[in-house]
């Protein structure tokens, strides 16, 4: 049976009819935070999505995420109406009573609000499917561990493999992405709209990126869709995934050359930009359709749980909601890209590889430190990146649409071969990967502000280590207090969460305004100068 909002509320006038407080709590917890988590995902992972194309100014932020946006609500509705219960098998809900693996689901939503929004807040990216992969982690294992001594609950293998996929990825995503912008920066340089070098290198460039996002979106975008599901099985699966892409990539640069010599210079400049955007409603899509699940599972799970409380035990079904429900749940995900805090991630990430002289940024001391000392061991080489320019409207280049094409197409690539294998990798830290070894590959650290977007890199990676270890360790807590103290601790726990988020957000507004004056200070040291002497 579907489940709705509507339906939702009968199983609270239910839960009440019974004089079970706990699952009127628990009813309540699971529909107004699956509303909220999925605004928290769209402040942060979701406006990730629009980093190249905004970074590369090929559109507007603004209007890059409306673009996005369609891609996310259109993936959302060809989502597969099913999700399981036990999100990525991190534990058995079946080993625990139906109180247990509802405090679960509770904790879960209570730590991952309040860990996106404070990570959103200052400007991080962090990756929704790890956080909640070790908020279901910690919470099971400590609540089986106390309650009922059962280490089993949890199937360390999956943690294990989880971990293993995402320290993967990161690795695989960061050489490709190196490799392959040094290959087609030195064949372009900064001619990317000179249609004679185009001519040369355009087709198999722009064949090469395509054909990386059209087996993309076949193995991880649209692979719920029956039509792309017989391509899997008949065309895909027959010829084996190399032959596939390479077949695709011959066609593919065959197309575009021939534009190219049929429009010529109105198709020299518009090429790597319709790429990019090519690029981004790819990724969107595919978000959408395939990281639903991580604000919506555990929502539907616990209500579902409560469907069926009168039964005494826990059911490890399958779950069908309709598909109005994960339009609307689309929909929450861009409201939360056109949020200040999901501007501040885009800002961020796009300026940590700036290829211009000086960024707005801030890493802590000891970052700053490490990338230092790291700098002094670089060998000092030409810069391969285009000189930092002004688009017409004053706004800075980070990066142009070239390096945009190579993150948005490596960062599909891996995900799709990840995903062909099995393995579940994070948006986040693939596209982040791509966006540092693509400046890598262009020595951006041999120009302007280099130390610091090198520790904010550093910065950055260790946080995405350190929100794991947060989110499973408050996780565990806060399912302790939930399951003990029922609705008493629910009350409790979303107080915290307030209370952090609004103690967070005041530093984070204080942080972001101390960043602007001394990115300005650097940008007029002279004008500071006077003022100081004065």
């Amino acid at each position: 049976m579907p489940f709705s909002l509507l339906g939702s509320l009968d199983l609270i006038l239910g839960a009440a009819f019974y004089k079970d407080p706990f699952l009127v709590g628990a009813c309540l917890v699971a529909v107004g935070m699956l509303i909220w988590d999925t605004i928290e995902v769209g402040r942060n992972d979701a406006a990730n999505l629009v980093n190249a194309v905004f970074g590369s100014r090929v559109l507007t932020r603004r209007t890059a995420v409306y673009v996005a946006g369609i891609g996310v609500v259109l993936g959302a509705a060809a989502a597969s109406p099913v999700m399981e219960t036990a999100r990525k098998g991190i534990f058995d809900p079946t080993k625990l009573t139906i109180q247990m693996a509802l405090s679960v689901y509770v904790a879960v939503y209570i730590v991952d609000t309040a860990l996106l929004y404070s990570y959103s807040a200052f400007g991080m990216p962090v990756s929704t499917t790890a956080c909640l992969v070790f908020e279901l982690l910690g919470a099971s294992f400590v609540l089986g561990t106390v309650e009922l001594g059962k280490w089993e609950v949890v199937h360390w293998a999956t943690a294990g493999k989880v971990v293993f996929a995402i320290i993967c990825s990161i690795i695989i995503t960061g050489i490709a992405a190196f490799f392959i912008q040094r290959m087609v920066r030195g064949a372009i340089r900064d001619r990317t709209t000179n249609l004679s070098v185009l001519l040369a290198h355009g087709g198999w460039i722009g064949g090469g990126m395509l054909a990386g996002l059209t087996y993309f979106m076949l193995v991880k975008g649209m692979k719920q869709v029956a039509f792309v599901k017989y391509l899997n099985k008949e065309v895909v699966s027959a010829f084996g995934p190399i032959l596939t892409v390479v077949v695709l990539w011959a066609v593919y640069a065959a197309i575009i050359h021939a534009v190219l010599v049929m429009f010529g210079k109105r198709a020299a400049r518009r090429l790597f930009p319709v790429l990019a955007i090519i690029g981004m409603l790819s990724m969107a899509f595919a978000f959408g359709q395939n990281d639903l699940a991580n604000c919506a599972s555990p929502g539907v799970a616990a209500l579902h749980l409560i469907y069926h409380w009168d039964k005494g035990v826990v059911q490890a079904t399958d779950l069908d909601i309709s598909h109005w429900a994960l339009v609307g749940c689309g929909l929450l995900l861009v409201l939360g890209m056109m949020t200040r805090n999901a501007q501040r991630v885009t800002s961020a990430e796009v300026h940590a590889g700036s290829m211009a002289h000086q960024v707005r940024l801030w890493a802590p001391n000891w970052c700053i430190w490490m990338a230092r000392l790291l700098l002094r061991l670089r060998r000092r080489r030409p810069v391969l990146a285009p000189p930092p320019v002004l688009t017409s409207a004053g706004k800075t280049m980070h990066y142009d649409s070239l390096r945009a094409c190579v993150i948005l197409a490596v960062s599909a690539s891996t995900i799709a071969t990840a995903s062909g294998f099995g393995l579940p990798v994070s948006t986040t830290y693939v596209a982040f990967a791509a966006v540092v070894a693509t400046g890598m590959a262009d020595r951006i650290f041999q120009r302007g502000d280099a130390t610091l977007k090198l520790a904010r890199m550093i910065w950055v990676v260790f946080s995405w280590f350190a929100a794991a270890v947060i989110a499973a360790c408050c996780a565990g807590v806060v399912c302790l207090s939930v399951y003990n103290s029922g609705p008493t601790g629910i009350i409790i726990c979303i107080g915290l969460n307030l209370l952090v988020r609004h103690i967070l957000k005041k530093r984070a507004d204080t942080q972001e305004l101390r960043i602007r004056e001394a990115a300005h200070e650097r940008k007029y040291p002279e004008r500071y100068a006077e003022e100081y002497e004065e």
